[in-house]
C-alpha cells in the first residue's frame, strides 16, 4: 500500500482508496458467511430504523480471519495520522500505537461489542448518510472493503462521502472501488487548513442506490460499541 499517497488523500479529501486488500477467494468466503448465524452477534434491517434499505450483520468475536488479519495492522498505520488530526483540531485524545491497547480502553469504558460488519444490498437498496460512533471512544478513521465485482455482480451502489464545511455548501466525494479494494475515510471530523489555521469539518458517508444485482461490503471499524 502506498501510505504516503493514502495520507495525502486523507488530508486532502477525507478519504483514500487502498488498492487490493482481499483476493477473490477471501471476498467469496466473507460473502458466504452472510447466510450463517454463528459468525454474527446481531442483524439490522435498515428500513426498520430509517437508515435506508438493505441490511447488515455485526460480526461476533472472534472476527473472521480476513477481517481480524487487517484490523490491527491497519489501525497501527492510521494511529499516527489520527493523532496528528486531533492535534490540528485541538482535540486532546491520543491513540496508542497498538490496536489491542485501544480496544482495552474501549472495553474498560463499557464498549465491548465488536463493530466490524458485513453489509448486503439488493436492487433499490441504499445507505443513508451517517456516522459510525457507538460510544464515547471513537477512532476517527474506518475502512470499507467491497466484496462484490462491480459491473458484473451489481450496478450502482457507489460509496459516497459528504463534507459539511462551516458557512459553505457541502462537498461530496464518490470513490469507485474494485472487488477486494477498500476505502479509508473519516468517521466524523477532519482538519482542513484555512487562512487562520486548521478548522474542523464534519463528514458523513453512505452508499448510493443499487440499480441491479447484489452488493456486499465488509466494514472495519476500530472502536467497539457500548
Amino acid at each position: 500500500m502506498d501510505w504516503d499517497r493514502i495520507a495525502a488523500d486523507l488530508d486532502g479529501f477525507g478519504c483514500a482508496a487502498t488498492g487490493p486488500l482481499l483476493d477473490g477467494a477471501a471476498c467469496a468466503a466473507l460473502r458466504a458467511l452472510y447466510a450463517e448465524e454463528a459468525p454474527f452477534r446481531s442483524r439490522i434491517v435498515m428500513a426498520r430504523h430509517g437508515f435506508g434499505r438493505g441490511e447488515y450483520k455485526y460480526y461476533a468475536y472472534p472476527l473472521p480471519g480476513p477481517v481480524a488479519a487487517l484490523r490491527a495492522p491497519l489501525y497501527a498505520r492510521l494511529a499516527p495520522l489520527a493523532n496528528r488530526w486531533n492535534d490540528q483540531m485541538g482535540i486532546g485524545v491520543r491513540y496508542p500505537a497498538e490496536h489491542a491497547a485501544f480496544l482495552a480502553r474501549c472495553h474498560a469504558a463499557g464498549q465491548a461489542r465488536p463493530t466490524p460488519l458485513l453489509l448486503r444490498y439488493g436492487p433499490g437498496d441504499y445507505n443513508c448518510l451517517h456516522q459510525d460512533l457507538y460510544g464515547e471512544h471513537v477512532f476517527p478513521l474506518q475502512v470499507a472493503i467491497l466484496l462484490s465485482e462491480p459491473g458484473r455482480a451489481f450496478t450502482g451502489g457507489e460509496f459516497v462521502l459528504t463534507e459539511q464545511r462551516p458557512r459553505m455548501q457541502s462537498r461530496a466525494e464518490v470513490v469507485p472501488l474494485g472487488q477486494g479494494e477498500g476505502v479509508i475515510f473519516a468517521v466524523r471530523h477532519r482538519p482542513v487548513q484555512g487562512a487562520r489555521g486548521p478548522y474542523r469539518v464534519t463528514l458523513r458517508h453512505g452508499v448510493s442506490r443499487v440499480r441491479s444485482g447484489e452488493r456486499y461490503t465488509t466494514g472495519i471499524i476500530f472502536h467497539d460499541a457500548a
